[in-house]
């Protein structure tokens, strides 16, 4: 879809409208330092801001800087990352103040390319840091950026029924699309200024969700989350739990506290440790230095 100058004027005053009027304001933009910037990017992946603003709270206390962090275990970090969840966003964090430290000088890179050779830095990731630390006008996309663009642009709910869709209207609407909207839409103040504009975008795309279905469903890229409890997922989290805060485990231990089937749990052992995540030595498991 190609979005005509007039038709993106109009989506650009309704962001920014609805933005000075409901702006959210969290500790990440209060300062956009770049280190508590791509810490907040990683804490934020698939988890609702409200939960993050405590867990960021307290870890831009302890390590404020890739230093501390890199000065610091693994089994430290994830102690304070337990009740975030997806654990290897901690893994790859922890990675990242390492090569940030040792390969950087302390100096978290400026562009989405240099970002994206970072542990667990992939696209959205690299341009949403480069944006909000540097203020640099890269295009990129996430839930509620999609949202915000579906709504506006392609109009009928995910629960239209096919013929209340208008035949110019796709049903299925891809990434690739909405960063053609993007790309348009990033000029003039945008531009000057993206971080502002991302952020509106946002906030107004988050606003959609409470109001109308799901845009998102409509989207090609979009999935829904599977179940968690008694999932692997579940499991892998609290054995996690359980060497951080024990610091060693054995099977049986961990079977006991996990209340999981010991196939389950050694699934869930295995792909801790093809994450580098956990070690085992002779039969005794713990958080891997």
């Amino acid at each position: 879809m190609t979005a005509d100058v007039e038709t993106i004027k109009r989506f650009k005053a309704e962001v920014y409208s609805y933005y000075e009027q409901c702006g959210r304001m969290f500790p990440w933009r209060k300062n956009t330092a770049p280190w508590g910037v791509l810490v907040s990017e990683f804490m934020l992946q698939q988890t609702q801001t409200e939960r993050v603003i405590p867990y960021f709270e307290r870890w831009m206390l302890r390590w404020p800087a890739p230093e501390a962090l890199h000065n610091a275990s693994l089994e430290e970090a994830l102690s304070e990352w337990v009740g975030l969840g997806y654990n290897r966003r901690c893994r790859f964090l922890k990675d990242c103040a390492d090569v940030i430290t040792g390969d950087y000088g302390g100096h978290v890179p400026e562009t989405p390319e240099t970002l994206c050779s970072l542990p667990g830095v992939g696209a959205y990731t690299a341009g949403a840091i480069a944006c909000f630390a540097y203020n640099y006008p890269s295009v990129f996309i996430e839930t509620n950026i999609r949202a915000a663009a579906i709504h506006f642009f392609y109009g009928a709910p995910a629960s239209s029924a096919p013929a209340e869709i208008p035949a110019e209207i796709p049903l299925v609407i891809s990434d690739r699309e909405i960063s053609s909207i993007l790309e348009s839409a990033l000029d003039g103040d945008a531009r000057e200024n993206p971080r502002r504009w991302y952020w509106a975008l946002m906030d107004y795309g988050a606003n959609v969700k409470k109001l109308h279905v799901n845009p998102n469903r409509r989207s090609a890229h979009y999935a829904k989350q599977s179940q968690f409890e008694g999932s692997l997922r579940q499991i892998r989290g609290s054995v996690v739990r359980t060497l951080a805060r024990e610091g060693a485990s054995t099977i049986e231990s961990l079977l006991r506290e996990t209340a999981a089937r010991k196939q389950e749990l050694y699934r869930a052992l295995d792909g801790l440790q093809k994450d580098a995540m956990v070690c085992e030595n002779q039969g005794v498991y713990r958080i891997k230095g």
